[in-house]
């Protein structure tokens, strides 16, 4: 949303001595626009519903959108504050759009059970309908219609807003921005569907897929500006009619939806982006732009102008609430192969597929920035590399293993996958964070989210000055040293009893350079956990 009401406290003698106008007319301009993710639950590895929540508060994600209704992951979200949108399935709208008493049976069995403890925001009906089921479009604004008197019967649909996406490929001569319009084919559909949307003050969801329409383009539009890299003027695009420039696609896209709407006198409808974002990966040769140092580019530098209100030339400084596609990649999801590399995260291993470069995104996503990296077992590689791997680094790497192993606190999961990953870590800092030290022939991979858990605790987190250990923050001195390296039987796996001594020995050394309190709170939380 472009404005919102905000509560200013001040005395009364200050609010005296405003103009009446300016308090009541003058409008305040959103902080930052939103940025949600879209999950999606075709894939062969699904997370817990609780791996999934604990994500999206690591990485402070405050938005989530749901393709359709999940149960589970509803009950789980209970009491986050987390904003949800529910979709409806494409294949659920003749359902809920043939009578009242099915779209209420929908709200009953997929909103009010979760209501209030979860933050259900929005129910989006529909994906792409006028292309992607043109047959079902009939249908879409009964469906709309009969959700709202479900709501309206709860007294919900003020709090919950109702929508649908479209594509851009509906929208005609989208360049230049200023000459677009609706294919007028679909007007009769349309126009009552924005009707719909003005009256219950909703809004338009546009899917802004810059990679496709890239792709389509035959190198007709550059890399460079559908990734929001830097341009010369000569490379930028200028629409001749209003003299607007625009430096990238993005802009260009959502403008072109903005002059459309104005075109039917809908200037006033709000635009979210219901999904946007760039793949990271393909096994065909004829996407060799999807690569994660170009998906990295996209997503980093669309979070920048999305947080930042950059807005479009039509528009500048307007806030656009955005979607990325995706928490994470889908493989098992319909459609090309390429629509299934999106997420940014890996769905077994829950570390990020790349490094995100932000500036200025505040807590959003503050675990997966440059700021402090960690080195882990790449994800996908199999067993018997990351056993070398790992045999190497606590072996001849002379990496501290002692957290590892059995009975101590980053021993579980015992997994090679998990245990390498630690193993990499220590090596890597040891070696003062050199990106040379986190190679392990392709095994392994940095990161800038952190790996740790519980009371496990990976050696970065020492290094970079705090740690979070059974929920509590501990701040650690700059001088402080890790544990030394474990006994080792020539397997790098060292035996349980000496890796015990040693860790026991070093840490009892560690804990005289911490505080008091934390000192009896670490060997407390030693001794539940043993």
């Amino acid at each position: 949303m472009p404005w919102r009401i905000t509560t200013v406290t001040m005395s009364a003698l200050m609010v005296s001595r405003l103009p009446a106008f300016i308090l009541l007319l003058y409008p305040l301009p959103l902080m930052g626009a939103m940025v949600g993710f879209n999950y999606g639950t075709q894939m062969s590895v699904v997370p817990t519903s609780w791996q999934v929540v604990n994500l999206l508060k690591t990485q402070h994600i405050t938005s989530i959108r749901l393709y359709e209704a999940n149960d589970e992951l509803m009950h789980a979200l209970a009491g986050t504050g987390v904003e949800v949108s529910i979709g409806v399935p494409n294949t659920q709208l003749l359902s809920v759009g043939q009578s009242n008493s099915s779209a209420r049976n929908w709200v009953n069995r997929n909103v009010i059970p979760f209501l209030p403890k979860t933050n259900i925001t929005s129910i989006v009906v529909g994906e792409e309908v006028f292309t992607a089921m043109p047959n079902a479009a009939l249908v879409l604004l009964p469906a709309l219609n009969n959700l709202y008197s479900a709501l309206e019967a709860i007294k919900l649909h003020k709090q919950i807003k109702l929508s649908t996406t479209i594509s851009p490929a509906v929208i005609l001569d989208s360049f230049p921005p200023s000459q677009a319009f609706f294919n007028k084919s679909l007007n009769g559909l349309m126009l009552p569907l924005f009707n719909f949307l003005m009256q219950t003050g909703s809004y338009l969801m546009l899917n802004v897929d810059t990679y496709s329409i890239y792709k389509i383009s035959s190198n007709v539009i550059s890399l460079d500006y559908a990734l929001f890299k830097p341009l010369s003027s000569a490379e930028e695009a200028v629409d001749t009619n209003t003299l607007l420039t625009y430096t990238n696609l993005f802009d260009a896209v959502l403008d072109s939806a903005f002059y459309a709407l104005h075109r039917l006198n809908f200037s006033k409808l709000l635009l979210v982006v219901s999904a946007t974002g760039w793949p990271s990966h393909s096994s065909s040769p004829d996407d060799p732009e999807a690569t994660t140092d170009n998906a990295s580019t996209y997503n980093s530098n669309l979070i920048a102008r999305i947080v930042n209100n950059t807005g479009t030339p039509k528009h500048p400084r307007m806030p656009i609430d955005t979607f990325i596609q995706e928490l994470f990649s889908e493989d098992l999801r319909a459609g090309s192969a390429i629509s299934r590399q999106y997420g940014l995260f890996n769905a077994t291993t829950l570390l990020p597929n790349y490094l995100l470069h932000l500036a200025g995104s505040g807590q959003l996503l503050s675990n997966d920035t440059t700021n402090h990296l960690y080195c882990v077992a790449k994800p996908g590689i199999d067993d018997d590399m990351l056993q070398v791997a790992l045999d190497w680094a606590c072996g001849i790497g002379k990496a501290n293993c002692s957290a590892i192993q059995p009975g101590m606190l980053c021993y579980e999961p015992d997994t090679v996958a998990n245990h390498a990953s630690y193993a990499f870590d220590a090596y890597y800092q040891a070696n003062g964070g050199n990106s040379d030290s986190c190679t392990f022939e392709g095994a392994a991979i940095l990161t800038t989210t952190n790996p740790s858990y519980g009371a496990c605790q990976y050696p970065g987190s020492f290094f970079n000055s705090s740690s979070i250990i059974a929920g509590h923050n501990l701040t650690l001195g700059s001088n402080t040293t890790m544990l030394s390296n474990s006994t080792t039987d020539g397997t790098g796996n060292g035996t349980s009893s000496a890796a015990s001594t040693t860790m026991g020995a070093e840490f009892m050394t560690s804990l005289l350079l911490l505080s008091c309190w934390q000192a009896a709170f670490l060997v407390l939380s030693l001794y539940f956990l043993a």
